[in-house]
């Protein structure tokens, strides 16, 4: 009883200090990866290849999401507020919750799941194949030249993606609302101006998508950079970097939304 006692205190403290390992390393990683982005400046075309690869290929997803579930808000928005008579407050419930909520979660979801997976796969692999190594024996900062680039195209990105997102749901919103349904396109257009602000609503939005993208792109690169050099510890990052980002988003959006909206 005492040895199985002693061997799972040794357990977890041996998970309590590689965690705090891992986070220090992470830390020190992410540190690096944003002291050595002065080479995105002098060579811009760095980061709008990765714009694209992190950003314009995610676009298709994006859109199809964003859509449904604009589709989806509208359908069940309508119902609860006919109830009260207030349908014509459909436009307000539409936009409030993709601009303040789902608009940046979600996209940001999507990103970590399309984007995210595919910046950990292909930074495991040029480290699997000793790409990075090969760089940095030619006198090439592979921070500055890979990592960096990657980084700011992901922060970039992420808004843009989320700011996207929002305006097709809202736009599958007024579909299936105003189009479908029959909801005064009147009133589902002037409720949304009157009720959406600029700076407490869309700005905070774009702010929490900021913060998902720095997030999701350092988990993402870490765990690419981190990862075995071998096809299986690259497997194993591409699944941490979703579930990792997943929770880190949820976490954030907690936190964003206290201060945001709540006054917490």
């Amino acid at each position: 009883m005492i040895g199985a006692l002693d061997r799972g205190l040794r357990h977890i403290g041996h998970m309590v200090v590689d965690g705090v390992w891992k986070l220090g390393v992470a830390s020190r990683f992410s540190w690096f990866v944003v002291l050595r982005s002065g080479e995105c400046v002098r060579r811009l075309q760095l980061v709008l290849n990765e714009i694209y690869f992190t950003g314009t290929l995610s676009l298709i997803i994006i859109i199809v999401s964003g859509l449904f579930v604009g589709l989806v808000l509208g359908l069940q928005g309508y119902e609860t507020l006919k109830r009260y008579g207030s349908a014509e407050a459909l436009g307000t419930l539409v936009a409030l919750a993709l601009v303040r909520e789902l608009g940046p979660v979600v996209s940001a979801l999507l990103f970590a799941s399309r984007a995210g997976s595919a910046v950990t796969a292909k930074i495991g692999i040029m480290k699997a194949t000793e790409q990075l190594s090969a760089m940095e024996m030619m006198a090439v900062d592979p921070f500055a030249r890979v990592l960096s680039p990657i980084f700011w195209g992901g922060v970039i990105s992420m808004p843009l993606l989320a700011a996207i997102f929002s305006a097709v749901g809202v736009f599958g919103g007024y579909l299936i609302g105003v189009v479908i349904i029959g909801v005064d396109s009147g009133a589902f257009w002037s409720q949304m101006q009157a009720n959406v602000d600029l700076r407490e609503d869309i700005l905070n939005g774009l702010i929490k998508s900021a913060v998902f993208g720095v997030a999701v792109t350092l988990i993402a690169l870490f765990e690419g950079y981190d990862a075995p050099p071998t096809a299986e510890g690259v497997s194993y990052a591409v699944t941490r970097t979703v579930v990792t980002s997943a929770l880190a988003v949820l976490a954030l959006d907690f936190v964003l939304t206290s201060f945001m909206f709540t006054g917490v």
